[in-house]
């Protein structure tokens, strides 16, 4: 019809319109097509004009993003696969020593908050933090214009300058208004997962299934005070969160725009939101809570001998990435000092690795014995691997299954006692610490407070009593000295 009437409202000598049909002249036909044909392209590009403003008007506000904000994001927007993908880049970027390399001081809440914003940083995803003050911050925030910005993250001044701004305004209190609760998985607990406890906080470094570890569930942490510091990679030890719907495992909210507002998706509406963790009957059928959580995401039964094997490969991976770490300590701490808390112990101290190696050691002890395994047979193999801890001297793997108390993690130590094969100058010191705090407690509570003074001298007693029985037991006559001269002190 629109066509009819423009050819009668153009045409209206040549043309007569009879009922719904159009009678056109001989003559004047080929002058109609020709006008015709400019009509239908002249309407074609009309409807090209009209939906191409209609487009950039429905979309103007997403695109339109002043310079002044952290970074811009553009359509890119938070997503299943994209949750996946910084599961990927977590497991291999997050490493212990990744906040020293970038100069970030962190304490336990800061790993998670600044994981995520960085990943979102590098990948113009949006990212958001509520801060104490209860104030909504992200990437489109302007507070810091001022800094030049920069395409790589570390360079980015700006960029800095927000991140240090979320994770000093951010800790375990807002963690709960920035994160939900999730379903446990296998497909939803993964590197990048936030696990809060009140007053602490963790982040799942990597989900093992193959056996090789006390437990699926590998974290990264840090702790207070905040520092640039080397991150703790652990076996999962959170205590079962009791229906406290403040813990438990936590996925980050995605930022959302309506109109030009950012906010948080609600709540129930994310793929993996649960709050089956928090159900009374979330341990029925398992021996623990930490069971429940393994066996949820790790459901097969490994053969005792085969997770046996595949634990004793995981350790000999540690002790060896330890060598390294050893010797450069040894080294550098001859030339300096690398007193507790300075970047030298961050870098050289092994603590935290020594405590992942002795619960490795503890749960193949706790297999060993609860599947009535052959412990000669295993100390057999453990005696055949060698490991070179400097250019002329080895130890066994069973030498430091046996002795792994006695690995001292301080950068200044000698080789050998890192390495428990000076066990007397360990005990000595052990025993010069426990008497010096016993000696502490009882200036500074002795008369304050008895009751608290008491329980704690209890404590250091005791590791005074087993490093005397040790010293005794392995002459050494050093240590003895000074445990006398030191006691003589408590008198």
């Amino acid at each position: 019809m629109l066509l009819i009437r423009y050819i009668s409202c153009c045409f209206p000598e040549q043309t007569v319109i009879q009922g719904n049909r159009l009678a056109v002249s001989a003559c004047s036909l080929n002058s109609i097509k020709t006008d015709v044909t400019m009509f239908s392209f002249r309407l074609i590009a009309l409807f090209i004009v009209a939906y191409a403003s209609t487009t950039a008007f429905a979309f103007c506000n997403d695109f339109h993003e002043p310079d002044s904000q952290v970074w811009k994001v553009g359509q890119r927007r938070w997503t299943i696969q994209e949750e996946y993908n910084y599961s990927k880049w977590v497991e291999t970027n997050i490493t212990e020593d990744f906040f020293i390399r970038h100069k970030i001081r962190v304490d336990c809440a800061d790993v998670p908050y600044a994981s995520r914003w960085i990943y979102a940083r590098i990948n113009h995803l949006p990212a958001a933090a509520r801060t104490v003050s209860n104030r909504l911050i992200g990437h489109w925030s302007k507070d810091w214009s001022r800094f030049p910005t920069n395409t790589t993250w570390e360079n980015d001044k700006r960029f800095r300058a927000a991140l240090m701004a979320v994770l000093s305004s951010t800790s375990t209190r807002t963690l709960p208004f920035d994160t939900y609760p999730i379903h446990i998985a296998a497909d939803s607990v993964t590197a990048g997962t936030t696990i809060l406890l009140t007053g602490h906080a963790g982040m799942v470094s990597h989900v093992v299934m193959d056996g090789s570890t006390a437990h699926p569930v590998q974290t990264v942490e840090a702790n207070m005070p905040t520092r640039i510091q080397r991150l703790q990679l652990r076996n999962f030890a959170f205590p079962d969160p009791c229906g406290d719907r403040v813990s438990g495992f936590l996925k980050f909210r995605w930022p959302i725009k309506t109109g030009d507002q950012w906010h948080y998706l609600p709540v129930k509406e994310y793929p993996f939101y649960s709050m089956e963790q928090y159900s009374s009957t979330f341990n029925n059928g398992y021996a623990d809570y930490f069971e429940a959580i393994a066996k949820r995401i790790d459901p097969k039964v490994h053969a005792p001998n085969e997770k046996t094997e595949k634990i004793i490969n995981t350790i000999t991976c540690r002790l060896n990435e330890r060598i390294p770490v050893v010797l450069e300590g040894n080294k550098k701490c001859q030339e300096i000092q690398c007193a507790e808390g300075s970047s030298f112990w961050e870098n050289y101290s092994t603590l935290c690795r020594d405590e992942f190696i002795g619960v490795m050691f503890n749960h193949l002890e706790e297999i060993i014995r609860k599947n009535h395994l052959d412990r000669n047979a295993i100390l057999d193999k453990m005696s055949k691997i060698r490991l070179q801890i400097s250019p002329d001297r080895f130890v066994t793997l069973q030498h430091v299954f046996q002795n792994s108390k006695w690995l001292s993690s301080d950068p200044e130590a000698t080789i050998e006692a890192r390495w428990g094969l000076d066990k007397c100058s360990l005990i000595a010191i052990h025993l010069k610490s426990a008497l010096e705090s016993i000696s502490f407690i009882q200036q500074k509570y002795g008369k304050t407070d008895p009751h608290v003074a008491e329980r704690y001298i209890w404590s250091q007693q005791k590791i005074v009593d087993e490093m005397t029985s040790e010293s005794r037991k392995n002459n050494c006559t050093i240590s003895l000295h000074q445990y006398s001269r030191l006691e003589s002190m408590l008198r």
